[in-house]
């Protein structure tokens, strides 16, 4: 398979910079390249960063230069804050546009769009489970949704007239959890969650490893259209305060949006009209297409709730900020990657490492849960995936309660098969 040379918009997002991270872990992508108008937030060792603005000609320049195959825009909103005002969605709408025109100008095989699952909006008439073929309900109600429309409007068209560029669109649940920042979040970090008197809404979840995970598997594979990307089950807005140990108050009014909007606004939550939406009605995606394509999801919803509510009980002792305090310095970036003695230094290192065994990947998927994480993980695997983990286990950290967990699963499964 030849090697991958990948265009990264918005590398200073929690989006980019993650992909990024990820993409260059992959053997199989000989280069990386980011662009923004903001420093990185993420330490990244072979991702170029290009600081300019999603502007067609000079994003042609850089591909057509660098030979990319494959653009990625991870720069889209999707949850509506900050999209108060025309011109912030003037502009999330023209770099999707001028990326397009670049891409057009330059003839890459391939365009990879994070979008969302407010395309679909929230509804009494909406359906159990949306799938990529369900139409959004009515017209779009909000600006979020008016933009994802023209947005996805523009990418189908440019898939008719460019047959032979695959464009692959994910139309991502909510995320919570990490450096992440939306209005969803900003909900459940309270410390009553506040619900609409009379609804009792349905949620879904995806967690951020697991979209960070499909994007680089839409970069990996050839998927034409929209594929949705949630964890599997959904859970009632009631559940999800309970899973976070905090109680869910019905007190808004089920009327009156405006009204309902100020009294959220006065928590300190800026809210857009598509959260109200969700509390009302909530929605669930039909995430099959994904799998079948052959992306196995990490976490369900449930568990991603889980994991938010140990990331909130950690947040007091851990501050704010980025994790590892990392902070992007041109000078320091450009002496790490241009340095002779940095590049002799990595030769030897490389020199002395081992060579990968065919078992590092199942390491790669849970090397960096806790021994907590996993127990709780565990239960939900395939048994192929379990027996996986557990020679990795074996062969590596080998902790008694990890291994004593997936026995007695398997012993279970075993007796239940008989």
């Amino acid at each position: 398979m030849p090697s991958r040379r990948i265009l990264i918009t918005g590398l200073a997002s929690v989006w980019g910079g993650r992909l990024a991270h990820q993409l260059e872990s992959d053997p199989e992508v000989e280069t990386v390249v980011g662009i923004d108008t903001a420093d990185p937030q993420h330490e990244l060792e072979r991702t170029e960063f290009v600081r300019t603005p999603p502007e067609p000609k000079p994003l042609a320049r850089i591909i057509r230069a660098a030979g990319i195959d494959t653009v990625v825009e991870t720069t889209l909103v999707g949850d509506g804050r900050g999209l108060s005002s025309g011109r912030t969605r003037a502009i999330d709408l023209q770099a999707t546009m001028s990326l397009l025109e670049a891409a057009a100008r330059s003839g890459v095989s391939k365009v990879v769009v994070k979008s969302s699952a407010e395309y679909y909006g929230s509804g009494r008439d909406a359906p159990a489970f949306f799938t990529e073929d369900t139409p959004p309900l009515r017209r779009p109600r909000t600006p979020v949704q008016r933009e994802l429309a023209r947005v996805e409007r523009a990418l189908r068209e440019y898939g008719d007239e460019h047959r032979d560029t695959t464009v692959t669109v994910l139309r991502c649940a909510s995320t919570v959890g990490g450096g992440l920042r939306s209005a969803q979040l900003s909900l459940l970090s309270l410390p009553v969650i506040p619900g609409i008197l009379g609804f009792d809404p349905r949620w879904q979840f995806v967690h951020e490893d697991d979209m960070v995970g499909a994007l680089a598997h839409a970069v990996a594979q050839s998927l034409p259209g929209a594929y949705n990307v949630a964890g599997d089950g959904v859970l009632a807005l009631s559940e999800v305060a309970g899973l976070l140990s905090k109680p869910l108050l019905p007190v808004l009014p089920p009327w009156g949006t405006l009204f309902t909007a100020g009294q959220v606004r006065r928590l300190g939550i800026p809210v857009p009209v598509g959260l109200l939406r969700e509390l009302r009605y909530g929605r669930g995606l039909d995430n099959r297409k994904l799998k079948a394509s052959g992306y196995l999801l990490r976490y369900t919803s449930r568990e991603t709730v889980l994991k938010l509510r140990s990331q909130q009980r950690l947040r007091p002792l851990l501050g704010s900020g980025q994790p590892d305090g990392y902070r992007y310095e041109p000078e320091v970036e450009e002496f790490l990657r241009r340095s002779p003695s940095v590049q002799a230094m990595q030769r030897a290192r490389s020199d002395a490492t081992p060579s990968p065994s065919q078992g590092q990947g199942q390491g790669g998927a849970y090397g960096s849960l806790t021994e907590g994480e996993l127990l709780e993980v565990i239960p939900s695997l395939e048994t192929a995936s379990m027996l996986a983990l557990r020679d990795y286990e074996a062969a590596g950290p080998a902790r008694p309660a990890v291994l004593a967990e997936i026995d007695q699963q398997l012993d279970l499964r075993e007796s239940t098969d008989n």
